[in-house]
């Protein structure tokens, strides 16, 4: 079986992914700051996110999002052309 990935495929299914994502977690920090950053710093081994974060807007948000579905776009095509040319 020589199956292979479709580029667009898997850079639309990352990005939505990705986007769903980090608006969860933007909702998380708008409606439980504390909570969140605990849950986060746990994650990460106990690093106090309090320390590096910045204080998030609508617009910063919003812009995060995007930066986020764009960057898992071009990933997953990038994944998805490497993984068929690695495959033939």
């Amino acid at each position: 079986m020589n199956a292979q990935l479709s580029p667009k495929r898997v850079a639309f299914s990352l990005a939505a992914v990705s986007g769903i994502i980090s608006a969860a977690c933007a909702l998380l920090i708008a409606l439980a700051p504390s909570f969140t950053m605990n849950f986060f710093g746990s994650i990460f081994h106990g690093i106090d996110m309090n320390k590096i974060a910045k204080s998030m807007t609508f617009s910063s948000a919003i812009l995060g999002i995007i930066v986020a579905a764009i960057l898992a776009f071009i990933i997953g095509w990038l994944f998805a052309k490497l993984y068929n040319a690695i495959k033939r």
